[in-house]
């Protein structure tokens, strides 16, 4: 399917099917969701029915989206070469028809250049116009058969029998640049169209991919590898160093710090000991543990996701093309029109009556050929994509370019987004004076033979100063609280307070003040001590980005309500919110809730634009109107929104919107120019001034206005390249 077109004539077709009770058909994932009664009808019954109209449908296949993969690759290879050929055949169709009229053989040569354009590579137009108008239906490819059709024919007539005319006095001008022309830019569009929807199923399959294919069970005492989908809850599950976890569960033996990002959003693993929850594709870090399977197979939390990112891009309902709608009523109305022609010159016409309604026919024909139509949107669209990659903004669907001019909330996820993305030490405080080196090189040393996540912030802070490792002797981490050691005979600790306070540190009143304010900055602190005191402490905290509070200003401005969603506690989102100027948030939200939050401000009118990084957010992304992912966030994340902010700053997101309205407004201007020719020119095509001025169109000067109108179109098009984003 490649327009709004064909999903409404697939859909109607099938809910007129025996026994369909209800049937939705998706043009983003390419399928079909039918409610049937078995006893009336069965899929081969149904595939036959969407069969007739031109189309197909996938049934007993294996792996469907495989399947449907492979042949959306296939469609876009076949379309590359029809479009490459359709183009190479058609210049020098062109140049003949427009410099090179009088050569000799030239309208010979155009007509063996023309046939395999329109009857070989334009084939497909002609079997869809056949299969709709047997069902009474009209589209673009209609359109396209028809003017290509009958140039053709008439062109050729022209070629042969060019003394028909003469001896009327008139000339025997050929259309074949016309119809050769026409295939080729449809064909381009299709193309860009197939490009973009190429890829539709990644994030799908991507995500299918963090189940790992083989599980480590205990049977018997013994650890063995099974096949994911035959874990059975209650088992005992191994997880080791690096493994992703296979299915939901609860740590029943050993410890570890399992990234969750694509869980929550948020960088800092999550320490896991014996009780704690775990979940299906996370990741464990360095330790291993043993978890009983609670939930597996479709029960797991990453099959909830799956599920649903699957079910949010199927239930969106595509906004049909301003094209397509108009092209189910114009091509109806130009037929009728050139029909009419026809027989108003027969029974008024006199003498020639027959040639004057034969040339006013084609002309009308000729002059409403969809050229300057098909190329209004995609010529815009094109123009409007190189300018977002010329600003670091990658926009991979027209739809959403279309459609962004019209949000009026912003939903912003933080992490990766707002935030840089990971924990980096912000305050590094010496309680003790002046700081030493040595006291640096000892804080380097502990740090470095820690497994916690937060070490390596620490580490990479005391390495961009130069320090270096000690001899360190009687080393221990404490789960929960730090870690300890001996360098030069004296005891150095690091960790939380519950350390300082399991190990009889005293805290002053200095230290707990600070302690209190980094806190309160949504900053983890980490303490570090002798046996006597608190020698420093240091703020760990993920930074807002340089550019963050300047685009929530920037969208405010535009009368955009913007909202703030994490997974992130209270304390940090408000924190976060608070210094990027967003009054609207909530923190601790699942991947679910920021789905359910887009779908209740739809529910209220809004058009609504997510903007994430993480697979957590992918669900958020599919539900929303316009769904955009940071550049340096996930594939999944990347895969499932339609504009990606290359550079990750969030400062070029009221720049997309921009884009899309600068856009919308040029497509507007080039339909407009696009229907004016029609407008006026079809009247006169028909003959409508012959009776006042003697004035009958002449077909070659229709071809000229039919190709000033596409000439006004990307010229148009081409104005929105010199426009700046601010």
């Amino acid at each position: 399917m490649t327009c709004a077109a064909c999903v409404a004539s697939v859909e109607s077709m099938l809910k007129t099917a025996p026994g369909v009770k209800d049937a939705a058909v998706n043009l983003a994932n390419q399928s079909a969701q039918v409610i049937y009664d078995e006893s009336e009808n069965t899929p081969e019954g149904l595939r036959k029915v969407v069969q007739s109209i031109g189309y197909d449908l996938l049934i007993d296949v294996e792996d469907p989206e495989a399947e449907q993969e492979q042949l959306q690759q296939r469609e876009y290879q076949r379309l590359k070469t029809q479009t490459l050929w359709a183009l190479i055949l058609s210049a020098p169709v062109v140049v003949i028809g427009m410099f090179l009229m009088d050569m000799p053989y030239g309208n010979e040569i155009s007509l063996i250049l023309t046939a395999p354009v329109v009857f070989g590579l334009g084939r497909r137009f002609f079997v869809t116009a056949w299969k709709q108008a047997r069902h009474g239906r009209a589209n673009m490819d209609t359109l396209v058969a028809l003017s290509t059709g009958i140039a053709f024919v008439f062109s050729t007539f022209n070629t042969f029998y060019p003394e028909f005319w003469h001896q009327r006095g008139l000339e025997a001008h050929v259309y074949f640049e016309a119809a050769a022309v026409i295939i080729a830019f449809i064909s381009l569009g299709k193309l860009m169209e197939a490009r973009a929807k190429s890829n539709t199923s990644s994030a799908i399959r991507k995500l299918m991919g963090f189940q790992p294919r083989t599980v480590r069970v205990v049977v018997d005492g013994r650890e063995e590898d099974i096949p994911a989908e035959q874990v059975q809850v209650g088992q005992l599950v191994v997880v080791r160093p690096g493994e992703r976890i296979p299915v939901d569960g609860r740590v029943s033996s050993g410890s570890s710090f399992v990234d969750e990002s694509m869980i929550s959003g948020e960088p800092m693993p999550v320490e896991k000991e014996k009780g704690a929850p775990v979940f299906a594709g996370t990741i464990n870090q360095k330790g291993s543990f043993r978890f009983e399977a609670e939930k597996v197979g479709e029960e797991t939390v990453l099959a909830h996701i799956i599920r649903m990112v699957r079910e949010a891009q199927g239930s969106k309902a595509p906004v049909q093309k301003l094209v397509d709608k108009i092209a189910g009523i114009f091509v109806p109305v130009v037929i009728l029109i050139a029909l009419l022609s026809f027989a108003a010159w027969m029974v008024f016409g006199g003498k020639d009556a027959f040639t004057h309604g034969l040339l006013a026919a084609v002309t009308v024909l000729v002059i409403a050929c969809p050229c300057a139509m098909g190329l209004a949107t995609p010529t815009a669209i094109m123009v409007g994509i190189g300018k977002g990659a010329e600003n670091n903004i990658l926009i991979r669907d027209a739809e959403s370019l279309e459609l962004a001019h019209k949000v009026n909330a912003v939903i912003l996820d933080k992490t990766g987004t707002l935030t840089e993305g990971k924990p980096e030490v912000t305050d590094l405080e010496w309680m003790v004076g002046e700081e030493s080196e040595f006291l640096r090189q000892v804080l380097y040393t502990l740090e470095m033979h820690s497994e916690h996540p937060l070490a390596d912030a620490v580490v990479r802070k005391l390495k961009e100063g130069g320090a270096s490792s000690l001899s360190l002797t009687d080393f221990a981490t404490v789960t929960g609280q730090g870690l300890h050691g001996e360098i030069d005979g004296r005891r150095f600790y690091a960790g939380n307070e519950r350390l300082l306070r399991e190990n009889g540190i005293p805290r002053g009143d200095a230290v707990v003040k600070r302690a209190t304010e980094l806190g309160q900055a949504a900053k983890t602190v980490v303490y570090f001590a002798d046996q006597a005191q608190v020698l420093a402490l240091l703020g760990i905290a993920d930074q807002v980005k340089s550019t963050s509070k300047e685009a929530v200003r920037a969208l405010r401005a535009q009368d955009i309500d913007v909202y703030m969603l994490t997974g992130d506690n209270q304390q940090t989102a408000a924190a976060v919110a608070r210094e990027v100027g967003i009054d609207h948030f909530q923190a601790e939200v699942m991947p679910s809730g920021k789905a359910e939050f887009i779908t209740n401000l739809q529910n209220k009118g809004k058009t609504v634009a997510m903007v994430g990084d993480g697979i957590n957010d992918s669900h958020a992304l599919a539900q929303a109107d316009v769904s955009v992912a940071m550049g340096k966030g996930s594939d999944i994340a990347m895969d499932v929104a339609k504009m990606t902010l290359i550079s990750s700053d969030p400062g070029l997101l009221p720049k997309a919107l921009q884009l899309s309205r600068k856009t919308v407004k040029t497509i507007r201007q080039n339909l407009f120019w696009a229907f004016i020719y029609n407008l006026i020119g079809i009247p006169i095509a028909a003959g409508l001034l012959y009776p006042f001025s003697g004035f009958l169109l002449d077909p070659m000067i229709a071809g000229a206005a039919m190709a000033l109108s596409s000439v006004s179109v990307v010229t148009n098009s081409l104005r929105l390249k010199r426009s700046k984003l601010e």
